[in-house]
């Protein structure tokens, strides 16, 4: 055992021990943080114009300030890199975290000074509480490497700005340094396939330790030095043992991610974006993600089947429920008020408050009157895929509409690592479950609106084509779950596998 594991045994035990802390005392907290930022946000312009002189309460802050998008507070963002001071938060912000959009083109979120250990101390608290509980510090002694975009920044206002993960990167203290992989010249190379090739002849022969970063880009991670060496990726790296993933949900990848490495390893699963870093797997045993409620976030609540209403119900954490599926909005020191992030989440706990990621709010299947959601199709299709002893590599849903009653439906396209026997079996098993997860889809079947679903196979490294050819191949890019619309299947027709 070397000097970094040792001295990370008690500090681990030290924010494990606060963690354990926190979860007893999140609803003061909460209050705390709120009171915390209407007294900072009073000074701004957005408090000014939104009269937080005047607001004490929770209920009276629901009245001041609405629940709101991006594009809705875009106007304060282009009052910041016009040079303002005072805009949103105190001063100006450090850095833009630089995002993508669906409706809004390029996004700029501003990171504070006072947000910014939010970003970076809750992903440490993340592997210390690991560490913590299984007693495993050797990770710490060997390479890590994320699988982030490019470091590389620009100025946007005369304010440094990047993608968050390439921010994160400046921010690595300089103990863990000497152990992060890739280089920074690798880490700024922007083509995916050149920076996969790069990462690979820079940690083929490393001694890694913990692999981080979103699951499918991973996957071809591993997928590449498994061509390379023709070798299980646990073979390659006989000390990994500790994987870190966040960005979608992981159980439609895990069973071919552990089939590449050759062993199951723990995993530890964060929730993070460019407007904070909300919650993190705390413990290897209880199910859900522990939400982070004493880090300069104050948290809102809506139900997700509320979220475009005019005046939907908005919730502070006492008055959540478990099994809900709320639409979650934030309030943070970075100068985001009332902010609807887009996803969904649903907690399983309150004791201490655990939440799993459902979907997004602009990514489910309402094009009959359904509102399929992303967590419901995901388990749909990891049922069925237990059952049958099949992997999935992607995936993604879309409605196809035709004229004509009975003759609609949804349609699957999947890219399966090994095809089910029966593929019209495996639809109908898939469709069953999603009939049991969904009534009004199980309605739409039994009234002969829609037509059980149909499955467009996808040939091997389809999505990965796809991707490509949009120009969003690795970083942070996703493929959506779900769509309204046929633009994503269209495109998808390209690769299918006939």
């Amino acid at each position: 055992m070397k000097i970094k594991s040792i001295l990370a045994k008690p500090f681990a035990g030290y924010i494990y021990k606060n963690i354990q802390k926190n979860k007893t005392t999140a609803v003061t907290d909460q209050e705390t943080i709120f009171r915390q930022l209407v007294k900072t946000g009073r000074n701004t312009d957005f408090g000014k114009a939104h009269k937080l002189a005047g607001v004490d309460t929770y209920e009276q802050y629901k009245q001041a300030v609405p629940i709101q998008d991006y594009e809705q507070m875009r106007h304060w963002i282009d009052k910041i890199i016009e040079g303002r001071h005072n805009v949103l938060w105190k001063g100006v912000p450090m850095y833009f975290a630089k995002t993508s959009g669906t409706t809004s083109g390029v996004k700029y979120i501003p990171i504070t000074k006072e947000s910014v250990g939010n970003h970076f101390g809750t992903a440490r608290n993340a592997a210390l509480c690991y560490a913590a509980e299984t007693g495993n510090t050797r990770f710490f002694d060997g390479k890590l490497i994320f699988l982030s975009g490019s470091p590389e920044l620009e100025r946007v206002g005369n304010i440094p700005t990047g993608r968050l993960s390439g921010i994160s990167n400046h921010l690595i203290p300089s103990y863990l340094r000497t152990n992060q992989l890739p280089s920074y010249e690798t880490n700024c190379i922007e083509d995916w396939e050149t920076k996969l090739q790069k990462i690979v002849d820079e940690t083929i022969n490393q001694n890694m330790t913990l692999i981080s970063g979103i699951p499918p880009w991973m996957q071809m991670y591993f997928d590449e030095l498994i061509h390379r060496t023709g070798k299980k990726v646990g073979d390659v790296f006989p000390n990994f043992s500790v994987m870190i993933q966040g960005g979608v949900n992981f159980d439609p990848y895990k069973a071919k991610l552990f089939e590449s490495i050759g062993r199951k390893i723990d995993t530890i699963e964060v929730f993070p974006a460019s407007e904070g870093f909300f919650a993190f797997q705390d413990s290897q045993e209880a199910e859900g993600l522990l939400l982070n409620t004493h880090d300069g976030i104050f948290f809102e609540f809506v139900p997700a089947n509320e979220i475009y209403n005019d005046n939907p119900t908005r919730l502070s954490l006492k008055d959540v429920k478990v099994g809900e599926n709320y639409a979650l909005i934030i309030n943070s020191n970075a100068g985001l008020w009332g902010y609807n992030i887009g996803d969904t989440v649903k907690f399983v706990s309150t004791n201490p408050y655990r939440l799993v990621v459902t979907g997004r709010t602009k990514h489910f299947i309402s094009a009959f009157g359904e509102h399929v959601i992303g967590e419901e199709v995901e388990q749909s299709l990891l049922t069925a895929a237990n059952e049958e002893g099949v992997q999935i590599t992607e995936f993604t849903v879309a409605p196809m509409i035709q004229q004509g009653e009975g003759k609609s439906y949804h349609e699957w396209f999947i890219e399966f690592e090994n095809k089910p026997v029966d593929i019209e079996n495996f639809a109908l098993k898939l469709d069953h479950n999603l009939r049991d997860k969904n009534i009004y889809y199980d309605d739409l079947i039994t009234g002969n609106i829609l037509t059980p679903l149909k499955i467009t196979p996808v040939k091997k490294n389809g999505f990965i084509d796809y991707m490509k050819s949009i120009g969003k191949l690795g970083g942070q890019n996703k493929v959506p779950r779900l769509s309204n619309d046929r633009k994503i299947a269209d495109e998808l027709l390209k690769w299918v596998d006939n």
